[in-house]
């Protein structure tokens, strides 16, 4: 069974999430720390079609295939700075948020890492990431 076009269906919501998506790509956080944020929260969520999509913007954004290969198992590499392990464990936090809570600690080990500007706009690319995934997942949408 197709499932709907959901940019058809509800034009009005889809306006404001592209409003979310247009100041998102105006934050002061760089883009491929962003794009590492979407990658790590699709991977979690299952989303094949923002996993590629943001892929190849973190690739265009001059992310590494070896760093982009290992960002599953980002604990166990060396390939990510402080920050950007901070980003990715806020990531799997709030995408996790029904199990994991948001804890004190792990808040304060993120907000070290990042001023109140940044943690903000960082919560929100995981948050419009994360509602993205839903779309992504829920209608089946698949890479082109």
């Amino acid at each position: 069974m197709d499932r709907i076009n959901y940019y058809q269906a509800a034009p009005n919501a889809m306006k404001a999430m592209m409003a979310m998506e247009k100041a998102v790509a105006e934050s002061v956080l760089p883009a491929p720390l962003r794009e590492l944020v979407r990658i790590r929260a699709s991977q979690i969520n299952g989303c094949a079609y923002c996993v590629d999509y943001h892929t190849s913007d973190a690739l265009k954004a001059g992310e590494t295939v070896r760093r982009l290969m290992a960002l599953s198992t980002w604990r166990e590499t060396p390939f990510f700075n402080e920050r950007e392990r901070a980003a990715l464990l806020w990531t799997e936090t709030l995408t996790e948020v029904a199990t994991r809570h948001a804890p004190a600690a792990i808040y304060q080990a993120v907000v070290a890492q990042f001023n109140a500007q940044e943690m903000a706009e960082l919560t929100f690319v995981i948050a419009a990431i994360n509602a993205w995934n839903r779309f992504g997942v829920g209608f089946a949408k698949q890479p082109e």
